[in-house]
């Protein structure tokens, strides 16, 4: 039996095939699907529209799509109305670029901005699923709601699809570019599509991208970035480099600003809160200030103790009730520079000026630093000391004390940072009164051993 009468045959019995009950509505269904899907496409437009659904909802999957693309563009509407949002996305998905933009021709905008959405939103979806977001990732400060193109459309199209989408999508100046499986292939200026011909297709002229955020990566990472290379936007990808969305540039400000905002407060000891200080209870900030306090009034008390046992000994000796008035002094110098350091560090960091490549030579400058600091504080402490006691011996002990609880502070304020680092604890820890506490600690250590050394 030839093709036409074949077709004939399947009309005549039309309703025998749909069901699929009699032997003769089965063999006809098995000749239709051997059918070229231009003749069945021709077939289509031919029955009426509910016979159309209900045959093309149970062709199998490829074939269903080989149908879609021949059909005429209201019929390829018509079909899309009655599929499933998913069946939609890949009807569309399926159909090549220049057909798939003639398509949006003939939709309303409603339709377009649906539909449009459509052909990234199951790919997204796909991803978002295996992923979970930290608040703190790239992923969790995206935004999603983002107007992208099709590396096969050309300036033309593009340009139709972007008056026609403007009120409801977030465009920037950057415009992002995927392929038809939603995978980020590169990007173009908003201004490019004024500057290049019509029929020129994005992906003769689209850029490649200076920095791309996977989902995962710590947004604070990301900011450091965009800073770096100067960005207003970074495209964000998950698994398979899927386009998800986009970190504008007023995300990268929240972000910087609220890292500052958590690095001071940790460098007071104190746990970050995202809640504003009005509305953040009073019974929090007693419990975690006052935690953090009594922490650090006992750990202090340890500087007391070590004090009140060698106390009697020194004010034994010549000038021993002077001696200890220099321990607020000198304890005092150590917590600043520990802390000024550390400051420091915690800063460079967090701006991306130091880095891996550079740590050693921070470093060494830092030990130099230290050096010349404790060097020249060491004079002003000889000199505020032999004014007070008279004793070229005396004063050098608390100069010597100063200078070696200067340099000490500066190496463990520099260091201690950088190991947080490496330790994946944050730095800003580093910078707060418990590295200045523990130099306290160490202060008193080394003033009452030179005292001891040198005077008993």
């Amino acid at each position: 039996m030839n093709q036409n009468n074949v077709l004939m045959q399947i009309k005549e019995n039309l309703q025998e095939v749909i069901k699929r009950r009699s032997a003769l509505g089965k063999s006809l269904w098995k000749d239709l699907l051997e059918q070229h899907p231009a003749d069945i496409a021709d077939f289509l437009a031919e029955v009426d529209r509910d016979a159309f659904k209900k045959m093309f909802v149970k062709f199998p999957k490829k074939l269903q799509f080989d149908v879609f693309e021949e059909l005429t563009d209201p019929q390829k509407i018509f079909c899309l109305s009655f599929m499933t949002e998913s069946e939609q996305a890949d009807l569309l998905r399926s159909l090549p670029a220049d057909d798939l933009t003639d398509l949006f021709e003939y939709f309303s905008d409603e339709q377009l901005q649906r539909y449009f959405k459509l052909l990234h939103k199951r790919s997204q979806e796909k991803v978002l699923q295996l992923l979970k977001f930290d608040p703190d990732s790239a992923g969790g400060v995206m935004d999603t709601e983002v107007f992208s193109l099709i590396e096969d459309f050309t300036v033309e199209k593009s340009i139709r699809i972007l008056q026609r989408l403007r009120p409801d999508q977030e465009v920037y100046r950057q415009i992002y570019i995927t392929n038809k499986n939603n995978q980020l292939v590169g990007h173009i200026n908003i201004e490019d599509l004024v500057l290049q011909r019509p029929n020129t297709r994005i992906a003769s002229f689209m850029k490649k991208n200076d920095l791309v955020a996977q989902a995962a990566e710590d947004r604070e990472e990301i900011a450091k970035r965009m800073v770096h290379y100067n960005l207003t936007t970074v495209p964000v990808v998950g698994a398979e480099n899927s386009f998800l969305g986009v970190i504008p540039s007023e995300t990268l400000v929240d972000v910087l600003v609220e890292e500052a905002s958590e690095d001071a407060q940790k460098m007071a000891a104190l746990a970050p809160t995202k809640e504003s200080y009005i509305e953040t209870p009073i019974y929090k900030i007693l419990i975690g200030r006052g935690s953090v306090l009594a922490v650090l009034l006992m750990a202090e008390s340890v500087t007391g103790s070590i004090i009140a046992r060698s106390e009697h000994e020194i004010k034994s000796i010549t000038g021993g009730i002077i001696l200890i008035s220099f321990v607020t002094m000198l304890i005092s110098t150590g917590g600043n520079a520990s802390h000024q350091t550390s400051a420091l560090v915690v800063r460079g960091m967090s701006s991306g000026d130091l880095t891996k490549s550079n740590t050693f030579k921070f470093l060494r400058r830092e030990f130099l630093i230290a050096l010349s600091l404790s060097l020249m504080l060491s004079v002003f402490a000889f000199v505020r000391a032999y004014w007070a006691t008279g004793s070229a011996l005396r004063s050098s002990i608390v100069a010597l004390a100063l200078g070696s609880i200067v340099l000490l502070a500066v190496t463990l304020g520099s260091g201690i940072p950088l190991l947080f680092k490496r330790l994946n604890i944050d730095p800003a820890f580093a910078a707060g009164p418990f590295l200045a506490t523990f130099m306290d600690i160490v202060g008193v250590l080394i003033y009452i051993f030179l005292i001891h050394r040198f005077l008993m």
